[in-house]
């Protein structure tokens, strides 16, 4: 009886200590809340929230309503708050981003140029919304099947539950796919990873016009700078012959004239 005693009682030591250890917290000071959007307010009710790349702008996913919204810092409970894509109903629909449907996406990625990739959750598709404003199906759009089918990508199939990180380093998409409990990854467009072909051809040119700039001074100031060169450093030049020149003392002891008659 003694032993169960004592058993008991060093389990409930046990048990206290692991506790006090376990439901140790840590407060650190310094932070503060504050609520920079009221759905109440705005109408919509935020799931996700991504900030577009070398901008102050927002994008704002309203899952329950599949409507994606745009706003921008600094951001207050009377911040101006736009309708970006999908028209406020579920459904599938591409093209004009005011126009198009979603259903119930979960989440979504934004690449360096402004693309927004979207996991369409209740479509078992991965959409694209071009920074121009214009929805495609870059992947599951051949088939809205629940399963796992790899190749190309408008083949693929997903299951019911996945998510989308865009990893600019290698110019892809990784699918957290959970319902097959599964990486999946789609290689995007080479343009879709590049801030702008454009300004790259631009920095290209001006770096060539800078070095054709610099050759053809360089060659200029060449030949302004040569007759100053060859008087110089004692190169050919036309014999010079000036008969009406005057006659003047030199350093030793003959006339400039005389110094021609040597030559």
């Amino acid at each position: 009886m003694a032993l169960g005693f004592s058993s008991s009682l060093s389990l409930f030591f046990v048990l206290v200590v692991f506790n006090l250890v376990s439901g140790k917290k840590v407060l650190e000071d310094g932070y503060e809340v504050t609520t920079v959007v009221d759905g109440h307010k705005s109408g919509l009710n935020p799931y996700t929230i991504h900030a577009l790349p070398g901008s102050s702008n927002l994008i704002v996913l309203d899952s329950s309503g599949s409507t994606f919204y745009t706003t921008s810092f600094p951001l207050s409970v009377d911040s101006v708050i736009n309708r970006f894509a999908g028209d406020g109903t579920s459904g599938y629909l591409d093209g004009k981003a005011g126009n198009s449907k979603f259903n119930k996406p979960r989440g979504f990625a934004i690449d360096a140029k402004g693309n927004v990739y979207v996991a369409d959750k209740g479509n078992n598709v991965i959409r694209k919304i071009s920074s121009s404003g214009y929805v495609t199906t870059i992947a599951g759009g051949i088939s809205k099947d629940i399963g796992h089918r790899d190749g190309p990508a408008q083949n693929a199939t997903f299951s019911n539950d996945f998510e989308i990180t865009f990893v600019p380093q290698r110019c892809c998409l990784l699918v957290s796919d959970h319902g097959n409990e599964m990486v999946r990854q789609i290689n995007l467009k080479e343009e879709d990873c590049l801030k702008s072909s454009h300004s790259n051809l631009g920095t290209y040119s001006l770096w060539s016009i800078g070095i054709a700039l610099s050759c053809f001074l360089g060659v200029a100031i060449g030949f302004a700078a040569s007759p100053y060169i060859i008087r110089h450093t004692g190169r050919s030049q036309p014999p010079l012959v000036h008969h009406d020149m005057e006659a003047s003392p030199n350093q030793i002891g003959g006339t400039s004239s005389d110094l021609l008659l040597l030559r």
